[in-house]
């Protein structure tokens, strides 16, 4: 198995790291996961993929202490999950799949508070804390809406806000975008654009797509870490695609049978006009 940071790996501090880790369910037949190490080093944007049961919610899981490895270390920001989850918890924020189960006040203000006041964060620096984290994720004027006048995007976006006023240094997002609408991912997937390099993040997902300018994209399967690679030689693997039930989207494999980079290439829009460069360079060329 190919790791891209292999070369540097005694050198610089991993923010995250699983050490050789290994967790069953009980009564389960087979380990969820069997024997799974990496790090992620500070700024890190790294996607993970895999079939339906291949251990990706698992491991978001014994992330922040839900869960307790059998065997190997799970260490975050130098700390155990396990052990101390609560200290973990103000360096590690989890935005999950459905924003209707992270929203738990009435107004959207409040809900952006929420895990401060559980902090004890002062009540002035928490007023600015929740202004901040609302301009940030774009919802200046929705202080006073109540949730559940919000699109899915929009409840996302709070969820995501609520996140970011804690100021984690890391943020694991367990399939950030499938209970949203095409409009709701584009809105998500645009903010998320924006914490390239301020932040250290996990992108569990099902869409390929969304992982094209990741720095490397790990592959579970059957419990197992079966690749650590970088988006360009993932996309480019047909034999690991199939291997693990992996479906390449409609714009990168249209690059790859016409000889295009397939990281490079996130819409039609931009295959368009690789297509057309490609094109007026060969024409020029003849």
């Amino acid at each position: 198995m190919e790791h891209p940071g292999e070369g540097t790996r005694n050198g610089g501090s991993f923010v995250v790291s699983c050490e050789s880790v290994s967790f069953s369910y009980p009564g389960s037949g087979r380990p969820a996961l069997s024997d799974v190490s990496f790090e992620l080093r500070p700024g890190e944007y790294v996607g993970v993929v895999g079939p339906n049961g291949g251990g990706k919610s698992t491991l978001v899981r014994l992330l922040n202490g839900l869960l307790k490895p059998d065997s190997g270390r799970v260490l975050v920001s130098g700390r155990d999950p396990a052990t101390e989850p609560f200290e973990v918890r103000k360096h590690l924020g989890i935005l999950f799949q459905d924003p209707e189960n992270g929203l738990v006040a009435p107004f959207v203000e409040d809900d952006v508070a929420f895990g401060l006041e559980n902090l004890g964060v002062p009540r002035k620096e928490m007023r600015d804390r929740v202004a901040g984290a609302i301009r940030a994720v774009g919802l200046e004027g929705f202080e006073r809406r109540e949730p559940d006048t919000l699109s899915g995007g929009e409840k996302q976006r709070v969820a995501l806000a609520g996140l970011l006023a804690v100021e984690p240094d890391i943020l694991v997002l367990d399939e950030p975008t499938s209970m949203l609408d095409a409009a709701g991912r584009r809105e998500v997937l645009a903010y998320l654009e924006t914490l390239r390099a301020e932040k250290t993040v996990l992108h569990v997902t099902h869409h390929l797509e969304e992982l094209v300018r990741s720095d490397r994209i790990l592959v579970l399967n059957g419990g197992e870490l079966v690749a650590d690679k970088t988006p360009e030689r993932f996309l480019s693997d047909a034999d690991l695609l199939r291997e693990n039930r992996l479906v390449l989207p409609v714009v990168q494999r249209l690059a790859l049978e016409i000889g295009l980079s397939p990281a490079r290439l996130r819409t039609p829009e931009t295959l368009a006009e690789a297509i057309l460069a490609k094109t007026e360079s060969g024409t020029r060329a003849g």
